[in-house]
């Protein structure tokens, strides 16, 4: 049996990655609704990102749960926003164990994974970075995934006071450095 992994192609990764991040920085410099400020916008560069490192591309075992818990996440500015508890993701970085939460809101079909690391406040966002997944089946048809840290990005309300952002909950706090994707504004 082919698995992902099997046919993983590092130099077509890295151009995807390279990308990605490119139309992200156009976007951001760009769009009438980018996070940056508008007086910073004329200014802006893009983003600082660690160097693509398939480290921290890694299989998780999903373990989908059957009947969700509801979780109160606090947010950076208002009132806590509602999630469902739906998957833990088990996983390895230089073979250690770890694990996180898989969220979703009620009316989403995607994986929110917002965690926080030992980068967290250092050379990242001080409040953590978002993962999202948009599973290729359904979510309790899957067993393994794969969590790629490169694509880590920090939230709006990192660029801006203007939006409210949820938090990492301490469950999906990390006690790792994760040295990949977005770095600090």
């Amino acid at each position: 049996m082919t698995t992902e992994e099997d046919d993983f192609d590092q130099t077509q990764w890295s151009e995807e990655l390279q990308s990605h991040r490119e139309q992200k920085d156009e976007m951001f410099a760009d769009h009438p609704q980018s996070p940056i400020p508008p007086e910073e916008r004329e200014d802006f560069d893009g983003l600082d990102y660690f160097d693509p490192d398939p480290k921290y591309r890694v299989t998780a075992d999903v373990e989908v749960h059957d009947q969700p818990e509801p979780v109160e996440m606090d947010v950076s500015a208002g009132r806590p926003q509602r999630y469902l508890r739906v998957a833990t993701l088990r996983f390895s970085i230089d073979e250690e164990a770890y694990e996180l939460t898989g969220y979703q809101q009620e009316s989403q079909d995607g994986l929110f994974v917002p965690f926080r690391d030992k980068t967290t406040g250092q050379q990242t966002y001080k409040d953590g970075r978002y993962m999202e997944f948009e599973p290729e089946a359904d979510l309790a048809e899957i067993d393994e995934m794969t969590l790629d840290f490169n694509l880590a990005y920090s939230p709006f309300c990192a660029f801006s006071e203007t939006f409210s952002c949820p938090l990492a909950p301490e469950e999906n706090w990390l006690d790792v450095e994760i040295l990949a994707g977005e770095k600090d504004y």
